[in-house]
């Protein structure tokens, strides 16, 4: 029997993923000022935006967060009513395998029945009931055996960047209790790489391939047992990690034998190896994620999101105004400035007080290679 809250749902522990630097958003996402703690999407930053959907489905209290020493008391204050020692820094960077079977290990052993929900702190939704009827179906079944849930993103275009979850039979349909379309669950076949253009493009016309948005639901119990039988390594230093949690030796021991996990995604990690299976003994299942999922991964993205239509010319921030003659397309953030535009289409201009962004929108997704430019020169006061 799964563990209850007193209403007699499923105990629901969300993970907020919210260790990474955000490099694509350069100049105005940093180290120690990340892309979750940047208020790009409104009034609220990216991570209280995550959590602030998360809230009608789970209390505060068993809320987690794994993220680095750079963005710790930031994503405190921002996030004041997670508990201080749910904010996880981890000592190093190892992917998202070690990062969501933390947690896991954590509780293991007093709620092992508790389902983890997985949720990168820095996407956007924009129909927030949707995203809650579709999490509750989820939560079921994760709570019901060892299943795995993965949301797949409804594909809109041959997208390269993202990987994909090739769905299998259509197993049941979920009714939401307070309406709404019914809930599609399918079995999933296995999960694809990032594709070249043609094999997105295939991917898309077969109609049942789903874009991987990261967002997975198990119960403890389950991860626990699928990374003691895919990831044999990992499963004794989490295990070492645990049982110091809540004595002195903690951050020691967190320090010393976290860096000692493998580097390496849930995708591979887990997800890959447990679907190998095959699509009736994985116990993997698929929900559609439709409820507006933008993972808002670049400027061009942003641009994408803010503006109507293609075209727009994307004013964003506190700016004074903008003239815009015979140009198109533009995304500019330029805070307390007058912006004109005269005779260019397709721009992005970031402006902070130390550093000017000039690019195209179909090169905003190498931003990064700017950050790495500086970190190879030396100027790590810009990064």
């Amino acid at each position: 029997m799964p563990s209850r809250t007193k209403a007699g749902t499923p105990r629901f522990a969300p993970v907020i993923l919210a260790g990474g630097s955000g490099t694509r958003f350069w100049p105005r996402s940093r180290r120690a000022r990340a892309k979750q703690v940047l208020a790009l999407d409104g009034e609220q930053t990216m991570i209280q935006q995550t959590l602030t959907r998360l809230l009608p489905l789970a209390n505060p209290s068993d809320v987690w967060v794994v993220t680095n020493s750079l963005l710790d008391k930031t994503i405190a204050e921002q996030l004041p009513d997670v508990l201080a020692e749910h904010i996880l820094s981890e000592p190093a960077a190892r992917n998202t395998a070690p990062a969501c079977a933390l947690t896991a290990f954590l509780l293991f052993n007093s709620a092992p029945d508790t389902v983890l929900g997985v949720f990168p702190s820095d996407h956007v939704v924009e129909h927030g009931e949707r995203f809650a009827q579709v999490l509750q179906a989820g939560i079921e079944i994760a709570a019901d055996g060892e299943n795995i849930v993965v949301l797949g993103v409804p594909p809109t275009r041959p997208e390269t960047g993202y990987g994909y979850i090739e769905q299998g039979d259509v197993v049941a349909e979920a009714e939401p209790q307070a309406g709404g379309a019914p809930i599609k669950i399918a079995r999933v076949k296995r999960f694809r790489e990032k594709p070249d253009r043609h094999t997105a493009e295939r991917f898309l016309a077969a109609g049942n391939f789903a874009w991987n948005g990261g967002i997975f639901l198990w119960s403890a119990r389950t991860l626990v047992y699928a990374i003691r039988e895919h990831s044999p390594d990992m499963a004794p230093i989490l295990e070492e990690i645990a049982a110091a949690y809540g004595t002195p030796n903690f951050e020691c021991v967190f320090a010393e034998q976290y860096p000692k996990c493998e580097n390496i995604s849930i995708d591979y990690a887990v997800l890959e190896r447990r679907s190998a299976k095959g699509e009736h003994k994985s116990g993997i299942y698929c929900l559609p994620a439709d409820f507006g999922w933008n993972d808002l991964g670049s400027w061009a993205s942003l641009h994408e999101h803010l503006g109507e239509a293609e075209a727009d010319n994307v004013l964003d921030g506190a700016t004074t105004g903008i003239v815009a003659i015979e140009s198109s397309g533009n995304y500019v953030y330029a805070p307390g400035k007058m912006v004109a535009l005269l005779g260019v289409d397709d721009l992005v201009v970031v402006e902070t007080p130390d550093a000017l962004l000039i690019t195209t929108r179909d090169r905003s997704q190498d931003v990064s290679k700017v950050v790495r430019v500086l970190h190879d020169s030396d100027r790590h006061e810009l990064i």
